[in-house]
């Protein structure tokens, strides 16, 4: 498995996860398949600021995991939101703690003071793994999400760099 920076390239391929997610996860609340279009805009945003990673197995993306902003306000320019996205043929395999372990080396070394994860309730696996790097459970927000038929909490997890 070669962890590495995203290239322009990897777009369809996280595209591709990204939408199976929209069409089969509650992991992403987008409704809506997006296109290739949307996803350049949204790539435009990572880059020397923040970091967007794909793991490669076998000349294939297994899966692509960035830090991104929590939020636009100055007074939160060091805490960031880690999202993470595998392909459905490399989940349990280990790819997930790779990016992972590599998205929150470089957040760190980029002097990134809080990373916040927000995970749809219900998804154990993600958690767990979350608890393992040293996130902690911030809170819940009950019912925010509506999809598939049914309301959805989300779990913010919280890891402060130290």
């Amino acid at each position: 498995m070669l962890i590495r920076q995203a290239e322009i390239r990897d777009l369809p391929a996280m595209l591709e996860i990204y939408n199976d997610a929209i069409r089969n996860l509650a992991a992403t609340f987008d409704l809506a398949e997006q296109t290739l279009k949307e996803r350049e805009e949204w790539f435009k945003k990572f880059g020397d600021k923040y970091p967007l990673i794909v793991a490669e197995i076998d000349g294939e993306i297994a899966g692509y995991c960035g830090l991104s902003p929590y939020n636009q306000k100055a007074a939160f320019a060091k805490t960031v939101e880690l999202s993470i996205y595998l392909s459905d043929r490399h989940r349990g395999k280990g790819t997930g703690r790779s990016l992972m372990e590599e998205i929150l080396t470089r957040g760190k070394k980029m002097g990134f003071h809080t990373v916040i994860s927000g995970i749809t309730a219900g998804n154990d696996v993600s958690v767990k793994m979350h608890e393992k790097f040293g996130f902690e459970i911030a809170g819940r927000l009950k019912e925010v999400g509506y999809k598939f038929g049914q309301w959805h909490d989300v779990i913010y997890m919280q890891l402060l760099f130290k």
